[in-house]
């Protein structure tokens, strides 16, 4: 039998951004075991040399992966390219006043992108992430799904937690969304929303934690919206959680999972919708969005998410 050599594609992440969102989900990277290869590029040489330095000293303590700087030419056999590069949110600052320092950033780059002729998957996460995803697209001329933004995956997550915290029961075992802008915008899909496949809504006046819930679902649905600017008021930006998030997007693309995950995509029809990038259900796999799952919301989150899109399509007509 003759010998067979089989190539095994490289898979190639490039991060655009070499600041505190973009080194530490390099470094989540890194861990996860999920790229061959971490390029990281910024236009801040001694930036984005000197995260690479720390972070390859690192290599002894996770699995092998190559780190290296490097150009928005590499984004030519790149599966992922993660742009978090961009003007950093202050306090008091919403992330739709960032829109204007921005918008200019990102649509240069996923022009540089797609002159590249990169054939993977765009995930932009500088803020407003929205806003950004739509910028991104037109300017790169990507089919839809291929131009995706973080989304509320990381509100969702925060969702989760508080959700968690407040049933007394293990986050793993909570599954719920939040849709629509990632800002002020946002909401809770509490039709979809489930505690070991019982409806929160039928779980939580039973479980004995609370006395009103519905008190304490306006509660928790206003700690999600006002997390960011708590940990920017503390500490100046937020990294962690979304290094964690990003990373879990990386891997439905990657691995080609079909996850369903909350990112901010194209809405052409769906919920009513036209022609603005905003979070909702996802299947998420090698080739970025497949489809949208409409999900049968309420009327009220169905009003929910036509404010976001009016929110968003104001902000998008103000560039």
């Amino acid at each position: 039998m003759k010998n067979r050599i089989y190539s095994m594609q490289q898979r190639k992440v490039v991060v655009i951004g070499a600041g505190s969102v973009g080194a530490t989900y390099c470094y989540a990277l890194a861990q996860s075991g999920l790229a061959d290869e971490i390029v990281l590029t910024d236009k801040n040489e001694d930036l984005m040399k000197g995260q690479v330095l720390d972070l390859v000293h690192g290599q002894t303590f996770f699995p092998t992966v190559g780190i290296r700087s490097g150009t928005i030419d590499d984004c030519a056999d790149a599966q992922v390219v993660v742009i978090t590069a961009g003007a950093a949110q202050k306090p008091g600052e919403t992330r739709l006043q960032l829109i204007k320092k921005n918008a200019e950033i990102t649509g240069s780059i996923a022009e540089e992108v797609a002159k590249s002729e990169c054939k993977g998957v765009m995930l932009v996460v500088t803020n407003p992430v929205d806003v950004l995803t739509y910028v991104a697209l037109k300017r790169s001329g990507w089919e839809k799904g291929r131009v995706i933004g973080s989304g509320t995956v990381l509100d969702s997550s925060r969702f989760r937690h508080l959700l968690s915290k407040h049933c007394g029961v293990d986050v793993h075992n909570v599954h719920a969304y939040i849709l629509g802008e990632h800002g002020d915008s946002e909401f809770a899909a509490w039709s979809m929303t489930n505690v070991a496949g019982i409806n929160i809504d039928e779980y939580c006046p039973v479980c004995g934690k609370c006395s009103d819930w519905k008190i304490q679902r306006r509660l928790i649905e206003q700690q999600v919206r006002d997390s960011a600017y708590h940990i920017i008021n503390y500490k100046g930006s937020t990294q962690f959680a979304v290094g964690l998030a990003l990373v879990r997007i990386t891997a439905a693309i990657l691995r080609s999972q079909n996850s369903i995950l909350s990112v901010s995509t194209l809405v052409e029809s769906d919920f009513g919708i036209k022609d603005i990038c905003l979070s909702v259900p996802c299947v998420v796999s090698d080739g970025g969005v497949t489809r949208i799952i409409e999900s049968p919301l309420s009327s009220e989150e169905l009003n929910s998410m036509s404010h976001s899109a009016d929110v968003l399509r104001k902000a998008i007509d103000s560039i």
